[in-house]
């Protein structure tokens, strides 16, 4: 009789819980969100965040706030959202670094897969492979193969520090062409943009949101994109695979993501605004014109994805003997 009792008041109390979950998820929002940005303002995440932000604001009758708090490759702004509350008032935009930090540090002070609710994948931004034509006589990627095998250790290429997207991209290109070329790290893809102008270095897999200006200057020459697909930014430059790398694809992308445990009926409205506001033609003009491809994903499909590129990038950074300097 007594185990009768209290399982009947186990299953109250556990009505109650759920009943209190649901009154919050149909309240939800009722104050701001807080979006951090684990990088410094100015780069593509911070552009997708402020833009995608604006337009959920909209659409949940709320203001998204984003707070930028960089800092160990976006490792300090990823633990402060891990140890946040789960309430959906605190979300996280990422990129790559979610499924390579996991290769490159040994303490992180959290798990990319288990300490966070996927929302949505975000966009892609494509890194494009380029060089200072007044500097550097290559005119294709089977040229740049050529003239690194015919002198090996001696080409260089940049990137904005080790684990980033654009180290990865010279990473793989490498890997998959046997060539020996060196890479040079940099604090930010801004000052190893200005050795790249400036002739210090060779090569470099940016951005296409900040090559693309220097690419229509002619201060930089595009060989070719690192994605399966040409990118509507860049529609003349070849994939790097049509360009004689066969089967090459690194994809930066962008993804949002919550504290575990967030109420699934928050993930849901929170996944519902950020796909309508990627299907506003006015958030993709201005997506577009950074060079970022809108996706809009299901929260499994966002964590499908971790997954798959968390074991691709191990096996790089193993294979490639890739260290935090």
């Amino acid at each position: 009789m007594r185990l009768t009792h209290v399982f009947a008041r186990a299953a109250l109390a556990a009505t109650c819980l759920l009943s209190a979950a649901g009154a919050q998820a149909g309240d939800y929002p009722d104050h701001p969100v807080k979006w951090v940005v684990p990088f410094p303002p100015g780069g593509a995440m911070d552009a997708i965040a402020r833009t995608l932000g604006e337009s959920m604001g909209r659409a949940l009758n709320t203001t998204f706030i984003v707070e930028n708090r960089a800092g160990a490759g976006g490792n300090i702004g990823a633990m402060a959202v891990a140890r946040a509350a789960p309430d959906g008032y605190t979300i996280m935009i990422a990129a790559n670094g979610m499924a390579v930090n996991p290769a490159l540090y040994k303490d992180m002070g959290y798990d990319p897969q288990k300490d966070f609710t996927p929302l949505s994948l975000l966009a892609v931004v494509p890194n494009v492979l380029v060089t200072n034509p007044a500097r550097n006589p290559a005119n294709s990627v089977a040229e740049v193969i050529a003239q690194a095998k015919a002198r090996p250790g001696h080409d260089t290429f940049a990137s904005a520090g080790v684990g980033t997207s654009i180290h990865l991209a010279g990473e793989l290109f490498v890997a998959m062409t046997g060539v020996d070329m060196l890479h040079v790290p940099y604090k930010g893809s801004g000052p190893a943009m200005a050795d790249l102008l400036g002739g210090q270095v060779d090569y470099m897999f940016d951005s296409v949101t900040s090559a693309k200006p220097h690419i229509q200057s002619g201060k930089l020459k595009a060989l070719g994109v690192t994605t399966r697909q040409r990118s509507s930014a860049l529609p003349d430059v070849p994939t790097l695979a049509e360009a004689g790398v066969p089967g090459y694809e690194l994809l930066p992308w962008f993804g949002a993501f919550a504290p575990a445990g967030t109420p699934p009926a928050v993930v849901a409205r929170l996944n519902d605004a950020m796909r309508q506001a990627m299907a506003d033609p006015k958030v993709r003009e201005t997506l577009n014109a950074i060079g970022a491809e809108p996706i809009g994903s299901r929260p499994e499909q966002l964590s499908a994805h971790l997954a798959k590129e968390t074991d691709l990038w191990a096996r790089l950074v193993k294979e490639r003997n890739i260290k935090i300097q």
